[in-house]
């Protein structure tokens, strides 16, 4: 757009002029950081140190099959998980976890600290913020349903041609963990599923019959 001055000459309108500017600074920016983009300012080296991720895929293609070297994972023995009873009713009851010790616990300086027998409940001096969710394989879609993201999920035996506690962890995307007899025996459990919770300085065991929450969840 332009405008007739007082003396009849066509002059540029001072909007059309402020738009002119900041179209020719954007240019001169555009092509400053094209610049910047493209130049080399002081020397350069070729990089010699390998690819990192390269070299991590090479040691990993060297691993040796462990399905190869050990046969089924079902088989391992670190993959045989604790039995446990199937709950047949719904039960609370409480558990003191008194652990002994089975060794002398001296200072540095030899001076007995706790002597081998020595027994104490863990729990006047530590807290269990986790609940922990011990099943079979057959109520792992209730434990996962059940359970928050904090709690724990401990897998005990299963039946023949139950997937193992690795492939149903990738499987649902979830940390799960094996009952160990060591467990089984501190913590006193005797049938699956069962809650274990923290109240105080004891467990509370809260065994479910899942046959019942099965009724109660088709009503």
């Amino acid at each position: 757009m332009a405008a007739r001055s007082r003396r009849g000459v066509f002059t540029r309108s001072p909007v059309l002029c402020v738009r002119t500017s900041m179209a020719i600074m954007s240019g001169m920016l555009m092509a400053s950081s094209l610049d910047a983009e493209t130049s080399t300012i002081g020397r350069t080296w070729p990089i010699a140190e390998p690819d990192a991720l390269s070299e991590i895929e090479g040691r990993a293609a060297q691993v040796p099959d462990m399905k190869a070297a050990f046969g089924p994972r079902e088989r391992w023995s670190a993959m045989k998980a604790a039995t446990l009873g199937i709950a047949r009713a719904d039960r609370n009851r409480t558990v003191v976890p008194f652990y002994t010790l089975d060794q002398d616990i001296r200072l540095q300086d030899g001076k007995l600290l706790y002597a081998k027998g020595y027994s104490f409940n863990p729990l006047a001096y530590v807290s269990l913020p986790q609940r922990l969710f011990v099943v079979h394989p057959r109520d792992l879609d209730w434990a996962l349903r059940t359970a928050r993201p904090a709690d724990f999920i401990l897998l005990a035996a299963g039946s023949p041609g139950d997937a193992d506690a690795i492939t149903l962890g990738e499987r649902h995307s979830r940390a799960l963990f094996l009952l160990e007899e060591r467990v089984k025996t501190r913590l006193g459990l005797t049938v699956a599923p069962v809650i274990v919770a923290q109240a105080g300085q004891k467990l509370v065991l809260t065994e479910v019959d899942r046959s019942k929450t099965d009724r109660r969840a088709a009503r």
